[in-house]
């Protein structure tokens, strides 16, 4: 009967977990609002700019590369780019980021 006390005693003392669940789910909750979410509204914008290309269009690729859109080669998802007047390069589409127009029209307004 007294390790039965004792026992009964040991479980009173134990504090409970749903402070520490109820943390750790506040933490899950707030890196998504923070972190995850707003990285997915920029993948999914990237994504549609990439399906928009069209020739003509002024882009920036990945590796910092300015340059005009030529052709789009939808079946090798490759896009040529010129950069130059006469100097034309085939860039993977994946890997075009940003409207140049826009790039500009954000750096004048720092």
């Amino acid at each position: 009967m007294s390790t039965t006390f004792f026992l009964a005693a040991q479980a009173a003392q134990q504090p409970s977990m749903m402070p520490t669940l109820i943390m750790i789910i506040a933490l899950f909750v707030i890196m998504w609002l923070f972190m995850i979410r707003p990285q997915q509204q920029r993948q999914k914008k990237i994504r549609e700019f990439q399906n928009s290309l069209a020739e003509g269009t002024k882009i920036i690729t990945g590796g910092g590369v300015h340059g005009t859109v030529k052709r789009i080669d939808l079946a090798a998802n490759v896009i040529e780019v010129e950069v130059a007047k006469g100097v034309v390069i085939r860039v993977d589409k994946n890997y075009v980021f940003a409207d140049a127009a826009d790039s500009a029209v954000a750096n004048t307004q720092k």
